[in-house]
């Protein structure tokens, strides 16, 4: 579930590594779909190249090409997949080169995937990762005109609009606020925005259904792969993305020994979950490099699904499991005082001159002259 370098390749795809359940496949994934039966497989979840303005050593292809580059792909997913399956695609936003504006790619691809190739968005969703870097530098950092970008979008489409899945497999807990609703009640009523709260709401489930937001950091830096990857001289995949990614969508839209592949493996953690939660697999990977670091995920046996689960704490001060983003307006009555200064009128098109912090304004002189 990772991205893949698509360079030309003509050795005919061979099986580079077997385990109980799986198999890892050194190929081409359209030349290894090809092969596949049609209607065989239960998910597709993957995170294929990205559409970056950069070219980088996993063979992302250039904005301009990448809905063409992508067109032979899902007409084969369309034909491996079953009736009742899903595909659940992440994939990262871009910007346009040298200029402060979003790419439309994803959304583009989203459009052709649904109307040329007769998927059905079954819902969008939005990885957002709380440990990313403020991105990109020149636009959040040195011109302060834009947010860092911290969100994928991870898009769940099927062939039907009925595509098997079951929400109950990836309940949260309830927050704290919630708990407490529970135990001291609420008045059922109508509210002013049309919405019927009846006394259903007071119902205890035991856990919480989710958003389609899912807050995962992506901080892997002393794992088991890596260490097999460092002791054995073994480059890393650059671009892995944490575990719980596939394993939301295998846990949702899968039954044990259900399929589930992956074309664009990398270092095959989508392989790593499957096997973890029982499911039968196959990934797909054209560089052998990471195939190399990832015979390592299956080097010891598989955890058991139950032991895998995150572990929550309730106590005062502590982490109790839930990522959480301030409320904007936090430090609208602070804050550095060239935020009072007045917008830059080219927009920011022209790079700021470096400020010592004894040369900035003070917050009183600054609001004072807006007041002029």
């Amino acid at each position: 579930m990772e991205k893949n370098n698509e360079a030309k390749n003509d050795k005919q795809p061979k099986i580079y590594r077997r385990t109980r359940l799986g198999r890892i496949v050194h190929g081409d994934a359209l030349e290894v779909m090809a092969k596949m039966d049609g209607a065989s497989v239960n998910l597709i979840v993957t995170s294929p190249p990205f559409a970056l303005t950069r070219k980088k050593d996993y063979g992302n292809e250039q904005e301009e090409a990448y809905l063409e580059w992508f067109k032979p792909f899902a007409k084969q997913f369309h034909r491996i997949l079953k009736d009742d399956g899903s595909l659940a695609i992440d994939l990262g936003g871009a910007w346009k080169p040298g200029l402060p504006v979003r790419s439309l790619y994803h959304f583009k691809l989203l459009i052709v995937l649904c109307e040329e190739f007769g998927f059905h968005l079954a819902q969008e969703f939005y990885w957002w990762n709380p440990s990313k870097l403020p991105s990109p530098a020149e636009w959040v950092n040195i011109r302060r005109i834009r947010v860092k970008d911290a969100i994928d979008t991870v898009w769940w489409l099927a062939k039907s609009p009925w595509p098997r899945a079951n929400n109950r497999r990836v309940l949260q807990p309830y927050s704290d606020s919630m708990k407490h609703l529970l135990a001291k009640g609420y008045k059922a009523m109508l509210r002013p925005s049309g919405h019927d709260i009846s006394e259903k709401f007071a119902i205890d489930n035991g856990a919480s259904i989710p958003p389609n937001l899912i807050a995962i950091p992506n901080t892997e830096s002393n794992s088991a792969y890596l260490r097999y990857c460092k002791a054995g001289g073994i480059k890393a995949h650059p671009a892995r993305f944490p575990a719980a990614l596939p394993e939301y969508f295998i846990r949702m839209t899968t039954d044990p020994g259900d399929l589930v592949f992956d074309p664009f493996g990398g270092s095959c953690v989508t392989g790593e979950v499957a096997e973890r939660l029982g499911r039968r697999w196959l990934c797909a990977e054209l560089i052998e490099d990471y195939l190399r670091g990832a015979v390592g995920r299956f080097e010891a046996p598989a955890v058991p699904a139950t032991a895998a689960r995150p572990k929550t704490r309730s106590k005062k001060g502590e982490d109790d499991g839930y990522y959480r983003i301030p409320h904007p307006g936090l430090l609208w009555n602070g804050g550095d005082a060239t935020a009072f200064a007045p917008l830059p009128e080219d927009g920011g098109s022209k790079r700021p001159a470096k400020h010592r912090d004894k040369d900035r304004p003070s917050r009183d002189s600054v609001v004072a002259k807006a007041a002029e």
